[in-house]
C-alpha cells in the first residue's frame, strides 16, 4: 500500500488519464478526492471508483479560484490535510496559427496553464501547514518539443514544465517535491475517436510502435505521488514511448 491513508485530489479525474491516476492510487490505498468541470460525469465516476476505496467528488471549474478553494475547504475539514495534487485537467482547441482565434488560445492557457498554477495555489498552503506533500503537473511531450497546430496547447504545456521547476526551487525547503509529467500520444477515450490511418500515423512515430494507455500515465503518477520519489524533484518524467529522445 504505497499510497496508505494518503489524501490525494486528482483534477481532470472524471475519465481518461485522471480516472486512471484515481483507480491506481485507490489500489494503493490512498484517499481520492477527484474534480472535473461536469458533474454529472463526476458523479459517475465516483460510482465507478467507489469499489476501488474511498472516494470524494467535486464539480470544479480549475479557471475559478472560488470553486477550487471550497473543494480544498471541504477536503481539509473531511481530512485535515492534503497530501497530494495531480493537476490534470486540460482542454485542446487545435488550429494552425494564422487561424487560431484569441479565445482559442485564452481557453486553453486559462485551463491548462493558470488553471494549474490556481490549483496548486489553493493547496500548497495546506501543505506548508502539513509540512510535506507532493505536487504532479501533467504537462505532454508537446510541452518539450512543440506540435504542429497547437500553439495554444504547446505554450500552456511548457508553461506547466517552467512553473513546475519553478514551484520546485521555492518549495523544495518546505518538504514539498514537485515534478511533471509528460505523456506522449495515449489511447484515451479521445484518441480511439480518431481513424485507423491516423492512430497507424501515430504509432509509427514511436520507437516501441504502439500507444500508450491511461494506466502508463498513472504508474508514473504513483511513483511520484509515494515515497520512492521523495529524492526526485524538479523532474520531467516522459511517459511517451521514446518519442522524445
Amino acid at each position: 500500500m504505497r499510497l496508505k491513508n494518503k489524501v490525494c485530489i486528482i483534477t481532470g479525474a472524471a475519465r481518461g488519464i485522471g480516472k486512471a491516476t484515481a483507480i491506481k492510487f485507490l489500489g494503493n490505498g490512498a484517499k481520492a478526492v477527484i474534480c472535473d468541470l461536469d458533474d454529472a460525469f463526476v458523479q459517475s465516476a465516483v460510482k465507478d471508483l467507489s469499489e476501488y476505496g474511498e472516494v470524494t467528488g467535486f464539480a470544479v471549474d480549475v479557471t475559478k479560484p472560488d470553486n477550487i478553494r471550497y473543494m480544498v475547504t471541504e477536503v481539509l475539514k473531511k481530512y485535515g490535510r492534503i497530501d497530494v495534487l495531480v493537476n490534470n485537467a486540460g482542454i485542446t482547441s487545435d488550429a494552425q496559427l494564422v487561424k487560431m482565434t484569441s479565445e482559442q488560445f485564452d481557453r486553453v492557457i486559462d485551463v491548462n496553464h493558470k488553471g494549474t498554477f490556481n490549483c496548486t495555489k489553493e493547496v500548497v498552503t495546506a501543505m506548508i501547514q502539513n509540512g510535506a506533500g507532493k505536487i504532479i503537473n501533467i504537462s505532454s511531450v508537446v510541452g518539450i518539443s512543440g506540435n504542429f497546430g497547437q500553439t495554444n496547447y504547446a505554450a500552456s504545456k511548457f508553461g506547466v514544465i517552467g512553473m513546475t521547476k519553478t514551484w520546485a526551487k521555492e518549495l523544495g525547503r518546505k518538504n514539498i517535491n514537485v515534478n511533471a509529467v509528460a505523456p506522449g500520444f495515449i489511447l484515451t477515450e479521445m484518441t480511439m475517436k480518431m481513424p485507423d490511418n491516423v492512430l497507424d500515423m501515430m504509432k509509427e512515430k514511436s520507437p516501441l510502435k504502439k500507444l500508450g494507455t491511461p494506466e502508463d500515465v498513472a504508474n508514473a503518477c504513483l511513483f511520484l505521488a509515494s515515497e520512492e520519489s521523495d529524492f526526485v524533484h524538479g523532474a520531467v518524467i516522459s511517459v511517451d514511448g521514446g518519442l522524445v529522445i
